[in-house]
């Protein structure tokens, strides 16, 4: 950019004031000139003088030219009228030559405003576009003109660039030869990918681009693709260390882009026994037992819409020997070398058909396994939260850092998790003893409701309406309902789809002799063949070798199952695949007569 100084308020370039002082002073030097010439009656051609300045002031000024060859006109006849009068003819004569300095200068305005838009275009475009641009001098290298993007891209100013050489810009020698070499075949150069230097000293990756204007200036486009090539960089070192991850993962991965596999770790050849060789190119459904594949199929086109949670799916493998083995999919969806792909973590599910049959085939021992079970794992889950809370609690005095307490807090999470679980497990032993006894009381179930859903976080994760009289109570035990209603809640958000829409409704008329409690999702649903397995705690493998597709081991149904049935009342399930299901729970309105007694 051209250097400017503030005259009276206006901002003018040194090259205008430049130009206004070489008018002024030919103008000068004309008047001069003329009436010394004509005071001394010298024959010479003092009148084409004032043609200097007035041609050079018309070219680059236009409309100023022709005010100035006004001027000049007037104190040309004021000269010669002095001295001339009362010649006619001379005076005629010095108004024609007057006369013809306007028109002089009218024809070459004409030309100069036209030789002027076309320069004031071509600048504008330069000025303007959204690249780069570098006009540079073939033979010297020298960078006469640079637009402002260009500027901005490498720090420096115009004036800084102006007393450059282009060879100065390039970080690699081997780029700027190459670059020059081509440049001197005369061809266009379209498309170099190179890196300059800033005027901090720093890199950034450019695209360049050259063609000739005349025998020795060059257009040079620049644009700037310094964020693409370090996005790029920084892709090519995750690819890098997501395959050293994926290589050591323990458990099976498979990538698939197009409906093809191109990519399974060592784990999935361990589980399935085939080579990656004998994998690559092939359509991963002919790894899917037959009567899973629309799951399959569903679960990849909902990772391909990105849709949240990632998609689930528990299908049989068909390995290498023929057999069929369970195993839970999950499906998320990544970018692999700039392209969408599908990434599928795979986890084996163990056969427990034996541990069924053994469990059913006794109770007793049944009870007794499960408690010993719960009791020996719930025992060392103890110290392990005490030992996480306190160094989460106190991060500063154990040297815990940030990263650290993130990591601690998901394994507390985890633990919490288990310790749930191992609860359940405790409760279902003590319902199957018979040990286990009811506590009546008469709750209003609308404030349990909301008190649920606040305590749950719920309405952060759905949208939940309520269709309750706010005056209905339930006559009782109001833990265990809580725990049914909790468990319903629970579900109900975790398997809806968005957005999550949870309605909740009492559906008894006041003739009804049962109360008619239910809960709406709008999720993936259920198939009427499964309808039953979700209130099983071990879920026995079907002949796919799949399990149920909710809770691994379906303890808080299951346990919500059998408070209800205390109560002598049921869950009853309705569910469309793919759109709805609704839970609702039903016992009398009256408390039964062996337990008029219990509670207030």
């Amino acid at each position: 950019m051209e250097p400017h100084v503030k005259i009276s308020g206006y901002s003018v370039s040194h090259t205008d004031i430049t130009r206004a002082i070489i008018v002024a002073a030919l103008t000068l030097v004309c008047i001069v000139i003329t009436f010394f010439s004509i005071s001394q009656t010298l024959n010479t051609l003092y009148a084409q003088l004032f043609y200097f300045p007035i041609v050079y002031a018309t070219y680059f000024y236009p409309k100023r030219g022709l005010y100035l060859a006004g001027a000049c006109a007037v104190f040309y006849e004021i000269i010669a009228y002095f001295y001339i009068f009362p010649d006619t003819s001379g005076l005629i004569l010095v108004t024609g030559q007057a006369l013809l300095f306007i028109c002089i200068a009218a024809v070459v305005a004409f030309f100069s405003e036209k030789i002027n838009a076309s320069e004031t275009r071509s600048r504008t475009i330069v000025e303007k576009s959204q690249s780069g641009i570098l006009l540079v001098d073939k033979n010297t290298l020298e960078i006469h003109l640079s637009n402002t993007h260009i500027e901005h891209m490498l720090g420096y100013t115009g004036e800084e660039l102006a007393k450059m050489a282009f060879a100065q810009l390039f970080s690699n020698k081997e780029d700027q030869l190459t670059f020059f070499k081509d440049l001197d075949s005369g061809e266009d150069i379209k498309n170099i990918e190179t890196v300059f230097i800033t005027h901090d000293k720093g890199p950034v990756w450019v695209n360049l681009s050259a063609s000739r204007i005349t025998d020795n200036l060059v257009s040079c486009t620049v644009i700037d693709i310094n964020k693409f090539k370090l996005a790029q960089q920084a892709l090519d070192e995750i690819d890098v260390q997501y395959k050293q991850v994926a290589e050591n993962f323990p458990t099976c991965i498979i990538i698939i882009r197009n409906q093809m596999i191109v990519y399974t770790n060592p784990a999935f050849e361990i589980f399935s026994g085939y080579k990656p060789e004998e994998l690559m190119g092939t359509d991963p459904i002919t790894l899917i037992f037959s009567e899973d594949h629309e799951d399959f199929r569903n679960s990849c086109r909902i990772a391909e819409a990105r849709s949240s949670p990632p998609g689930r799916s528990e299908v049989g493998i068909l390995i290498k020997s023929g057999k069929i083995r369970p195993a839970t999919l999950f499906f998320t969806q990544i970018r692999q070398n700039g392209t969408p792909a599908i990434l599928i973590n795979l986890m084996d599910i163990p056969g427990q058909e034996s541990l069924k049959e053994q469990i059913q085939h006794d109770s007793k021992r049944q009870r007794g396994i499960i408690s010993t079970f719960a009791y020996e794992l719930r025992t060392p889950l103890q110290p392990i939260m005490g030992y996480i809370n306190m160094l989460t609690q106190d991060p500063d005095s154990y040297g815990v850092s940030d990263e650290t307490k993130v990591i601690l807090d998901r394994c507390a999470k985890s633990v919490d998790r288990e310790r749930q679980i191992i609860n359940q497990m405790l409760e279902l032993s003590v319902m199957d003893a018979g040990n286990l006894p009811l506590e009546y009381s008469v709750f209003a179930i609308n404030d349990l409701l909301i008190n649920l859903i606040d305590a749950g976080g719920y309405r952060k994760l759905a949208q939940i309406s309520m269709d309750v009289p706010t005056d209905l109570t339930f006559d009782a035990d109001k833990t265990k309902i809580s725990t049914v209603l909790d468990t319903m809640l629970s579900n109900a958000v975790n398997y809806s789809t968005h957005p999550r829409k949870i309605q909740i409704m009492y559906l008894s008329s006041p003739n009804d002799i049962m109360h008619r409690l239910c809960i709406k999702d709008n999720g993936i649903g259920i198939t009427d063949s499964r309808l039953d397995e979700i209130f099983d705690p071990f879920p026995i493998a079907d002949s796919a070798g799949k399990i149920q597709k909710f809770e691994r081991i379906g303890l808080s149904l299951a346990i919500a199952k059998k408070y209800i049935k205390m109560h002598e009342g049921y869950i009853s399930v309705d569910s469309i695949k793919n759109l709805e299901t609704k839970f609702c729970i039903h016992i009398p309105k009256n408390r039964p007569v062996e337990n008029e007694n219990n509670g207030t």
